[in-house]
């Protein structure tokens, strides 16, 4: 079914928006969940999650991509679930990415909002190559492992460490330029 006749159902309040959205975007959403938790049960539960905050925001939102709008809510919620999860340390996997960035990013940028560095890194991005930018958003808004991307596009995993090393220490001198200091 189409995205927009998914929505519209949504608009309807009809229950069959939640079954279809589910049948179309349920693996896209786990696999999320699932990369950022580590749990197939708890990906679960914030998959269901997802569709309740999907019927709460759909009126009055019509988003455009669907699939883009229903990943941040349950991105979302599978990260506010791994914070509320941290301390028990059930799952390293997302820690090993927030890692990864801290050499780029810190809570110390002077006068940054969340906002403004999401547009510098959005701003860097752009000037790179359409296949390294994915392989970064594969890697750090998804969640995906090194191995899974490098099967994706077709590279080893070696090269795709590389090019995630690169971009981390390009994005960091990219923020320094722009007066965000680590």
């Amino acid at each position: 079914m189409e995205d927009q006749k998914i929505i519209e159902l949504f608009w309807q309040r009809s229950e069959v928006a939640v079954e279809m959205t589910a049948q179309k975007y349920g693996a896209y959403l786990k696999k999320i969940a699932v990369n950022v938790l580590g749990s197939e049960t708890d990906a679960e539960e914030c998959v269901n999650d997802a569709y309740l905050g999907a019927w709460n925001a759909i009126p009055p939102n019509r988003p455009d991509p669907l699939s883009t709008f229903l990943g941040r809510i349950a991105r979302n919620i599978a990260l506010n679930r791994y914070k509320r999860d941290h301390s028990q340390k059930r799952y390293a996997g997302f820690e090993t990415l927030l890692s990864e960035l801290e050499e780029c990013l810190t809570d110390e940028g002077e006068n940054f909002t969340g906002g403004e560095v999401s547009q510098l890194i959005n701003e860097f991005l752009a000037s790179v190559p359409a296949k390294h930018r994915n392989v970064f958003v594969r890697r750090y808004w998804y969640g995906d492992s090194m191995e899974d991307i490098a099967r994706l596009y077709d590279m080893k995993t070696a090269a795709v460490k590389t090019v995630l090393y690169r971009l981390r220490q390009g994005l960091k001198t990219y923020m320094e330029e722009e007066g965000y200091s680590l």
